[in-house]
């Protein structure tokens, strides 16, 4: 049967104000002058849930089904205007953003001619009511990147007593030790608390870890030769002595090995797998501890936090305060200052401060010198990087909540001194000393870690709901070998970037062949 015409308009009204069904708006942001990726823009909702362009420029917003094509979505980044329009007319995959053209707004021309210096005393005036320290859930995602290359293994001077761990063994060692390891973890959870560390709890939803197993196989082989070699070489009641230069420390034989379980002996059997389910518990408490660990760590270094190193609002006379222009964040007139360290302090960078309410919006900071530098006994450390961003949008009640968070780290470390592991046995005739091996040992390693914090939504919590809440976590990540965006379809993420997209494992390589 035929739908009448004069119904069409009415039928389409009232199935504009139906639910959507779940779906994902995706796209990539544009500048409309330069046809340039725009990263680090806001996408989100009437009721501020919403994500961050990747830096490229690439964003994905998951909606849910109490969304209507009616609902507003909007975009916004810093120096841009604003793009605001319903999601059922949010179609294209390519978005631009116009440029805003930066013309003195009259309010700041009129009666806000403050310095520099003036701004920031007003940020700290302002910051209490300013920003959402209060308890909350937040609901986040959470990305780590670990890169890591051994860029020197040399050594020298060999002797041993082992026939077995001669110089062909060792350049095999070195050989099987992977140069370059490439990790990335990726979760997703609810964050309970503040921002204080003591006062928060996690509750873990979904995870995973992208890297490549062979790494770890190859040095599984590794250690199965290095056990054979022990066991014919060793004495099972021996012990050792590892000494580097003036240090030293004592190991048992039997801690280089794992104790085989006899098949038939169903006790020894039981014990085994009873020991192997509480390593699987432990690893599930410690996987949610740590990440707990690394997020609070995080956001504890967030300005506001008194014992943050991003400390130019507690003590703004260590800096130097540049303002270096306006611009605009939607119609809000933003102030753009710079800051410099005069003495001992290690970051500069540029603050985006609210010209209506002082609130630092974005912060981009980066070190101006080494963070950790020492050398000591033939070992160094040099942290020489250390750089990131924030950026915070405004909720309910006027107070601002964190989006984004970004931090990236550089660092080296090298170890040059002599080695030497001495076998003793006090159970045999003669002297102890059994077997030696000793070499001077010269390694040098660099690695960038860099995590991003991108927090979906922020509801208030009470204090009996949050000492109500439990952390009972039992999720554990889910390992991949190449990048599967299947894996978080359904779920707000940061989109992933061209490198994490390309990341293939050797064994998927091998697989194709």
């Amino acid at each position: 049967m035929a739908i009448k015409k004069h119904l069409i308009p009415i039928i389409l009204i009232i199935y504009s104000f139906l639910p959507l069904r779940a779906q994902v708006i995706s796209g990539t942001l544009l500048d409309f002058s330069t046809q340039k990726p725009i990263p680090y823009a806001t996408i989100h909702l009437e009721n501020n849930k919403g994500v961050i362009s990747n830096e490229e420029g690439q964003f994905n917003l998951f909606l849910d089904r109490n969304n209507k094509s009616t609902d507003s979505l909007f975009i916004s980044c810093m120096g841009y205007e604003t793009l605001g329009n319903t999601i059922g007319q949010f179609k294209d995959t390519l978005v631009y953003l116009n440029p805003k053209p930066i013309a003195l707004n009259s309010v700041i021309v009129s009666n806000k001619q403050y310095s520099a210096d003036d701004i920031i005393a007003l940020v700290k005036t302002n910051m209490d009511k300013n920003y959402n320290r209060e308890l909350t859930k937040k609901r986040l995602f959470f990305r780590e990147y670990y890169y890591q290359h051994l860029y020197r293994s040399k050594y020298s001077d060999l002797k041993s007593t082992i026939k077995a761990f001669n110089k062909s063994f060792l350049d095999s060692v070195i050989q099987t030790v992977p140069k370059v390891d490439a990790r990335y973890m990726e979760v997703l959870c609810d964050l309970y608390g503040n921002f204080e560390k003591e006062n928060q709890k996690i509750d873990l939803i979904k995870a995973s870890e992208l890297y490549d197993k062979n790494s770890a196989l190859d040095l599984e082989a590794l250690e199965e030769k290095f056990n054979t070699i022990i066991k014919k070489n060793v004495k099972s009641d021996s012990y050792f002595k590892i000494k580097s230069g003036l240090f030293g420390t004592k190991m048992d034989a039997d801690e280089l090995f794992e104790s085989e379980v006899d098949s038939n002996d169903v006790a020894a059997l039981n014990k085994h797998l009873e020991q192997e389910k509480k390593k699987t518990e432990e690893r599930k408490t410690n996987f949610a501890k740590y990440r707990k660990s690394t997020i609070s760590n995080l956001m504890e270094q967030i300005f506001f936090m008194e014992d943050s190193n991003l400390n130019f609002i507690w003590k703004p006379r260590r800096y130097h305060f540049i303002l270096n222009g306006f611009t605009y964040l939607g119609s809000d007139p933003v102030y753009v200052i710079g800051f410099e360290p005069k003495g001992s302090e290690e970051y500069r960078g540029s603050l985006y401060i609210n010209a209506d309410d002082y609130a630092i919006t974005r912060i981009d900071y980066e070190n101006v010198k080494p963070v950790r530098n020492f050398k000591l006994l033939g070992v160094s450390l040099n942290q020489y990087g250390s750089k990131g961003k924030m950026i915070f949008y405004k909720g309910p009640e006027n107070k601002y909540n964190l989006r984004y968070l970004e931090k990236e780290n550089g660092s080296t470390a090298g170890i040059k001194r002599p080695l030497k592991i001495i076998e003793k046995n006090k159970h045999v005739k003669g002297r102890r000393k059994q077997n030696e091996l000793s070499l001077d040992m010269d390694l040098g390693i660099s690695s960038t870690n860099k995590f991003e914090i991108v927090v979906f939504d922020t509801q208030y919590s009470s204090v009996s709901q949050f000492e109500a809440f439990t952390e009972n976590n039992t999720t554990l990540p889910t390992y991949m070998p190449k990048y599967d965006p299947e894996f978080w379809k359904g779920y707000a993420i940061i989109e992933p970037n061209k490198a994490i997209k390309e990341f293939t494992s050797k064994e998927e390589v091998t697989d194709k062949d």
